[in-house]
């Protein structure tokens, strides 16, 4: 590992994941913005339009949309399509039941900021490593 860095969150669902940041700067919508079949962003305009969300640690502010958002996401699941991990500057109750029902590590109360696509990430009982070398 390179320049590891530590941030303490607050966890809305425990559990273990590591892979490769994804990162948005606006608010995701898995109701819409992200095909449950595919797990590409088909959103036009947004900032991932295109990418897959498929197995990667997704990086967003707060969700946004409707409340079928939490039921798409555990679609993505039982399809393999979801990320493996969710992380939120403000975990919105959307994206929580979502992560909840669908039992994907997700935390919040972390400054998204340091946080870009292609880092490495891992969370782990309430702590997100990143690592800025990959």
């Amino acid at each position: 590992m390179g320049a590891l860095k530590e941030y303490r969150a607050r966890v809305i669902r425990n559990g273990f994941a590591e892979g490769i940041a994804l990162k948005s700067e606006e608010p995701v919508s898995f109701f819409g913005c992200v095909n449950p079949e595919t797990g590409v962003v088909v959103e036009k305009g947004h900032p991932l339009e295109g990418e897959s969300i498929k197995d990667r640690i997704l990086v967003f502010p707060e969700g946004k949309g409707s409340t079928v958002g939490s039921y798409s996401l555990y679609r993505m699941k039982k399809n393999n399509t979801a990320p493996r991990a969710i992380i939120n500057r403000l975990c919105e109750p959307i994206v929580a039941v979502g992560a909840i029902i669908s039992d994907i590590p997700c935390v919040d109360n972390i400054d998204i900021s340091k946080i870009n696509s292609g880092d490495r990430i891992v969370i782990r009982e309430g702590y997100v490593f990143v690592d800025k070398d990959g």
